[in-house]
């Protein structure tokens, strides 16, 4: 009997598959999407299942596993650093672990991420200040267009904040170029990259920019996460969630200038020009919905019967308190979208994939 995507995801919110394959290796996976392709059946990769919501009805098609794992290094080098290629099913977490016992330095900020190493290019993932772009030298994918294969160089992904052409090119959850492989370079050293997020900056004790070893900023993000939930832990049910469930909102600066002057802003530039990133967790939080909304005693108690709320530690996680369907989690963030807006004309936008659901 097929899982249901309740056992394969985050959340634990889902409905069962009509047809489910395990792909171990290269050739099983891209033999199982050459097969979906040819009977013309819907697909869904699922890998972590970190970053999806799918509909209570399921998935009419496949679901493949993604479960290739294993790293190669290859070309280390004094001034180049080191080449090191995941395969796309392998734990992210376990991965950044790696990197740094091998004396790799550039990914300790993203420590604890939920996920496999496959996802961290479509989403370009990222945390306390940096994210995978900056460290990410090429993907190997599988074109289900062309039906080859197909290898990126970082200029050629398309990189922006929390997007890239993978993530564009990916419909439903069902991406034309299926990931195969992520090859990073990275540093050798024991001082981690610069550090470029002030509340990680704090935690280890350094300034802005400053660099400490790459090992104790591990540890500090570590604890940061967990003490946000977002460390996955099944006895703790602020982590059964996608993680942050909105992106934080870049707009122009004139929108930007009518917020009250303690909301947090970030100056950024792109291809429409200078841009300002604001916190999506201080609108949430200043347009009303204090962590923890949704559970009984709160406003927001009769979108769900408490089924779902904001995590009781962080206002941008949405959390199955237990038996929670998707259209709870979406009632909960259909109304802080809602509030949002209404409070300061910003609309928020979802951050995980909705799969046969819509917020």
């Amino acid at each position: 009997m097929s899982p249901s995507l309740a056992e394969l995801t985050t959340t634990a919110v889902g409905g069962p598959a009509a047809r489910y394959v395990e792909a171990s290796t290269e050739r099983d996976l891209i033999a199982a999407v050459t097969a979906a392709d040819d009977a013309g059946e819907p697909l869904l990769l699922v890998a972590g299942g970190s970053n999806l919501l799918v509909d209570d009805a399921g998935v009419t098609g496949v679901v493949i596993r993604v479960g290739t794992s294993g790293t190669t290094l290859d070309d280390v080098a004094a001034c180049s650093g080191g080449m090191v290629t995941v395969q796309a099913g392998h734990s992210w977490d376990d991965f950044v672990a790696e990197t740094l016992e091998r004396g790799l330095v550039g990914l300790e900020a993203l420590s604890g991420i939920p996920g496999s190493a496959g996802a961290t290019p479509v989403q370009n993932v990222g945390a306390y200040g940096t994210d995978v772009s900056r460290t990410i030298a090429r993907v190997r994918t599988w074109d289900r267009t062309t039906r080859q294969i197909v290898s990126f160089a970082n200029a050629d992904l398309g990189f922006a904040y929390r997007d890239s052409r993978l993530k564009q090119t990916t419909d439903n959850g069902s991406p034309r170029y299926v990931v195969l492989q992520v090859t990073f370079q990275l540093k050798q050293g024991t001082l981690g990259a610069p550090i470029g997020y002030a509340e990680l900056a704090r935690a280890v004790d350094a300034e802005v920019g400053g660099r400490v070893e790459a090992g104790r900023i591990r540890e500090a993000v570590l604890r940061l996460r967990a003490s946000k939930g977002m460390v996955l832990d099944a006895a703790d049910r602020d982590t059964y969630s996608t993680g942050s469930f909105f992106t934080n909102p870049v707009v122009g600066e004139s929108l930007a200038a009518t917020l009250p002057t303690d909301a947090p802003r970030y100056p950024v530039r792109g291809a429409e020009g200078e841009r300002v990133k604001l916190s999506a967790a201080w609108l949430i939080e200043h347009a009303g919905f204090s962590k923890g909304y949704g559970l009984e005693g709160t406003a927001g108690f009769g979108l769900a019967d408490g089924r779902a709320s904001l995590s009781t530690k962080h206002t941008l996680a949405i959390t199955n308190r237990g038996g929670a369907t998707s259209g709870d989690v979406l009632a909960i963030a259909r109304a802080v979208r809602d509030g949002v807006e209404r409070a300061y004309g910003i609309r928020l936008h979802n951050e995980p994939l909705l799969i046969n659901c819509s917020l």
